[in-house]
């Protein structure tokens, strides 16, 4: 199964977020938070987000979604074309479309798509 990397600026949003997809998707799901700096706080680390590459890590690869900013820099320095992909996506939306796609076996361009097909729900 793919899995999935929440990667956000705060640890909570991050992990508020993983739990809102992982109820949406189901529990088994592979969704892992990486969100806050490596020494706690407001940031980001690539090695808090190497550590969630390797607990979801199942041999499908892995869609990271990224916040803003400087966390889609750091998640761009682990991406590996294949297996560890960067998803343009809105984070919330983007991660509830992913998780989706990655719990029913989709593989892991189609769950890049529906990731970044997100971006396109309309709301109103």
């Amino acid at each position: 199964m793919v899995g999935l990397v929440l990667v956000a600026h705060s640890a909570g949003l991050a992990v508020e977020t993983a739990a809102l997809a992982r109820s949406v998707a189901g529990e088994d799901t592979p969704i892992a938070a990486a969100g806050g700096a490596a020494a706690g706080g407001l940031g980001t680390s690539v090695d808090v987000i190497e550590k969630a590459l390797r607990t979801v890590e199942q041999g499908d690869g892995v869609v990271v979604i990224a916040d803003l900013g400087s966390s889609v820099l750091s998640a761009r320095l682990l991406e590996e074309p294949g297996r560890v992909v960067l998803a343009d996506a809105p984070f919330v939306e983007g991660a509830i479309a992913a998780a989706v796609a990655a719990g029913g076996g989709a593989a892991l361009a189609d769950v890049l798509a529906a990731a970044e097909e997100a971006r396109g729900f309309r709301k109103l």
